[in-house]
């Protein structure tokens, strides 16, 4: 089962503490054929327990899924888009990604 289709790929941005909204869009977008990055999202470590160094090369991961992709998903549940978020938009706009919202921009 051999195929050539080039399937879009999504990086989702938004702030981790919607990680359910995060489960259910990539979910959603995946079965409609895109390949789906997500932010590294963690269980037992509290986001005050991560040190700058990670912080930062978690930073950088994210910004090289980014480069990988064709687009960045928004979850701006409420509208809203933190610190992190309006960075990770400005950069893909650099990066002339194209940029989707889950809930229309005001």
């Amino acid at each position: 089962m051999s195929s050539n289709k080039k399937y879009n790929i999504i990086t989702l941005c938004g702030s981790i503490k919607f990680k359910n909204e995060f489960i259910k869009v990539q979910e959603r977008l995946t079965l409609e054929g895109n390949i789906v990055f997500k932010p590294n999202f963690f269980n037992n470590i509290k986001k005050d327990e991560i040190d700058e160094k990670t912080k930062k090369m978690l930073d950088e991961m994210h910004r090289q899924k980014i480069n990988m992709s064709d687009e960045i998903y928004v979850i701006n549940l409420g509208g809203y888009i933190g610190e992190s978020t309006k960075s990770e938009i400005e950069y893909a706009q650099e990066k002339e990604k194209k940029i989707s919202y889950l809930e229309s921009i005001k």
